[in-house]
């Protein structure tokens, strides 16, 4: 069995944790300080302690914080298991804001305790409804190094499953009160059903401005877009993060079987992979740009070689940028210049001149240290960071930041940053010189491992789709029919964006509307043929035919209602805590169980869609003090909250209402009791049955065939009960 203080992912005691070539190769490197390696080997042996990550662009954040601290973190210092006292979580010294947290708690010990297990269901609500990430610490530090700003176009060459994508896209919207922020995400991943993966991630953040896209990165296609002029340019990302498959070394305290499988001829395989996924990023990073590139294993082959590669070919492009200040209590050590390589067979080369022919294809000259001793100075490479598990109870992790300086010497010219806003999209001539000498026309220019250049074709014009087939992107035009009715029930701004509202059919009736940022719909529309998209867009309407009789058959989606909400001027209450409360824990409360205010506006209001606004009451410091929005509908004689069941939980919480439930609903406890009898009121005095929990979030998310009948009368269910 485990040991009590073990991390989440343990369960592999039978795993005997040893690999002599793991532990030759390593201390022969010198990568660990002296007299520390039985304390690295140890550390890697032990459970990876949890982490997560409270969503930083909400301002819902603070409240979650405070959520956290002063609820849940002091309870469970008081639990004791099996007569010892539980280690309280403790905030990452490095990370911003105190929003990130490491606990050493297992799954085991959370279900021993029921204020643990309370706990762990926050948590596991909170990450379904996208205000907590559970997330590796070291994978934070990346997108941190990036210094991301809202107008910044960002690639994400290598994303799934998102937990980097997502913080990207905080980054992004740091600003809450800019709807489409200028910049935006493109998150790329080479494999159809990773992509799925990002999408789930990335949705939980229902952002307009990601884009989920699927290509191999090492040849991901150059885009083109609509410039400021009206002519066609080149797409240039200001900031590119390329985090590359690698060995996972540094994952061995999660990922046990790495143990068993770990060879010194996994980096060899990737090292040329690397390479060319990191040249592809570097070629289409603006000037004044920044690339991170990272990896998950200490090895140097795949690390210090891969950027010694980069800055050797950039002929000065590129620089190695100092983030030794950057990012305050964070632990590391600085990359080497001097490693060797090791064959699986242990079998040591200090230098390309020492390996025998018959072993150069599988090693190659990039794999070793520069041999010219001022170019390798020149380089800095001490610049890149190495963070080692023992020294802050982490995983292994390497990550360098790269600024490009000027064009790539194969490339004719890049665009410049503007300092205070990004051009990423300055016009292109087809080919470079570099190119057409090469014969190589409007084709990508990549390169292999051992570092020559080569032309690869551009994909045919007609791509072969692999995984789902994805339904078409269909941009609505401005005087599309949809959008008079919509404009006038919910008396639309004039500066509402029709053009960027896209839905996914060509035929048959719009059945959702969804929005992209402005800069996002220049790259759909210009990229069809080149680009296999998978996601994108933030769900803003949903069909809802009974709505017509009211004036319009399209309901606001709860998802899009950060997008929104700016451009609506109709249609909306103003709500206290005490009415949320009831909105949320009644099934389809009358209007007169709203308070006064809230009352008076639902009975001049007519039926249908409706918006449910709470503003902060600084004379109330115990209520949210962050502003709250929620879709609803008006019926007859009722009034009732459309939201997602975890997001449902979300706001209870802020609200301090208890929503914890028994394991396989076995009934609720004593907290949820109050929230029971207010639930059976509600049903009585309706005379509604329940909605399965299925049903509900199958009529939030896939449309709303089952609430034709009721929907006129708020329709739906509690979503507190068990």
């Amino acid at each position: 069995c485990s040991p009590p203080n073990v991390g989440w992912g343990a369960g592999y005691a039978d795993i005997i944790k040893e690999n002599k070539l793991f532990e030759a190769y390593y201390q022969e490197l010198g990568l660990v300080p002296e007299g520390e390696f039985d304390q690295f080997m140890a550390a890697m042996r032990e459970p990876l302690p949890a982490t997560i990550r409270i969503t930083g662009y909400k301002s819902h954040a603070k409240e979650i914080l405070h959520c956290l601290k002063n609820k849940y973190f002091k309870e469970i210092q008081e639990v004791e298991i099996d007569g010892q006292k539980i280690e309280a979580p403790q905030p990452l010294s490095w990370y911003p804001d105190e929003l990130a947290w490491h606990t050493n708690m297992s799954r085991k010990i959370l279900r021993k305790s029921p204020l643990l297990e309370k706990f762990h269901q926050f948590l596991v609500s909170e990450t379904e409804s996208g205000n907590i990430s559970r997330q590796e610490a070291v994978s934070m530090i990346p997108p941190l190094l990036m210094k991301i700003e809202p107008h910044h176009k960002i690639l994400d060459m290598c994303a799934a499953p998102g937990s980097k994508t997502a913080q990207l896209i905080e980054m992004l919207h740091s600003d809450m009160d800019v709807p489409f922020p200028e910049g935006f995400v493109i998150a790329n991943d080479v494999d159809n059903k990773r992509c799925y993966l990002l999408v789930h991630q990335a949705k939980r953040l229902n952002s307009p401005c990601i884009m989920v896209v699927n290509h191999d990165a090492s040849c991901i296609p150059r885009l083109q877009i609509d410039t400021e002029d009206g002519q066609k340019g080149t797409l240039f990302y200001d900031r590119i993060l390329c985090d590359v498959p690698c060995s996972g070394d540094g994952t061995m305290r999660k990922n046990i079987d790495v143990w068993k499988k770990w060879t010194t001829s996994n980096s060899l395989h990737l090292h040329g992979l690397q390479i060319r996924i990191a040249v592809r990023g570097v070629e289409q990073l603006a000037v004044g740009g920044r690339m991170v590139y990272s990896t998950c294993s200490l090895n140097p082959i795949e690390d210090e070689a891969v950027i010694a590669t980069l800055l050797e070919k950039s002929e000065g492009a590129l620089e190695l940028a100092d983030a030794s200040v950057d990012l305050p209590g964070l632990k590391w050590m600085p990359g080497i210049t001097k490693w060797k390589l090791m064959t699986k067979e242990g079998q040591w080369y200090k230098d390309w001149s020492e390996v025998p022919v018959n072993r150069h294809t599988q090693i190659r000259p990039t794999m070793f240290p520069p041999t010219d001793t001022e170019k390798l100075a020149n380089m800095k490479l001490e610049r890149c960071m190495r963070i080692l598990p023992h020294h802050q109870n982490t995983g292994g992790f390497f990550v360098a930041v790269l600024v490009k300086k000027a064009p790539m010497p194969w490339n004719r010219r890049f665009p410049k940053l503007r300092k205070e806003q990004s051009s990423s999209s300055l016009p292109q001539p087809e080919d470079s010189p570099v190119e057409r000498e090469r014969g190589v026309g409007r084709k990508s220019v990549c390169m292999y491992s051992d570092s020559v250049l080569c032309s690869r074709p551009p994909p045919n014009k007609k791509m072969k789709r692999h995984g789902f087939k994805e339904d078409p992107f269909v941009f609505l035009t401005e005087d599309d029919p949809v959008f008079p009715p919509i404009e006038s029930f919910y008396d639309l701004s004039p500066d509402f964006p029709k053009i960027n509202v896209l839905t996914r059919t060509h035929e048959g009736k719009k059945r959702h509307l969804y929005m992209v940022s402005k800069e996002l719909r220049n790259v759909m529309l210009n990229n069809s043929e080149r680009m296999k998209v998978i996601n994108t867009g933030v769900k803003v309407w949903s069909r809802n035919s009974d709505g017509e009789e009211f004036g319009c058959a399209f309901r606001l989606a709860q998802e899009g209602i950060y997008t929104l909400f700016p451009y609506i001027r109709s249609r909306m209450i103003t709500v206290s805590v005490e009415d949320i409360k009831i909105l949320l824990t009644q099934e389809n409360p009358y209007l007169s169980k709203l308070e006064e205010d809230a009352h008076q506006q639902a009975k001049k209001m007519g039926m249908g869609s409706i918006v449910l606004k709470y503003r902060p009451d600084k004379s109330n410091p115990d209520g949210p003090q962050c502003p709250i929005e929620l879709c609803g509908w008006r019926g007859k004689t009722s009034i009732r909250a459309f939201v997602p069941r975890n997001e449902r939980f979300h706001y209870l919480r802020m609200l301090g209402v208890e929503v914890f439930r028994d394991k396989q609903g076995q009934g609720p406890r004593e907290e949820e009791k109050e929230v029971k009898e207010e639930v059976k009121e509600g049903e009585t005095e309706n005379g509604n049955k329940d909605v399965s929990p299925k049903q509900e979030l199958r009529g939030e998310n896939r449309g709303d065939e089952h609430l034709k009948g009721d929907e006129r009368e708020g329709g739906g269910e509690n979503l507190t009960s068990t």
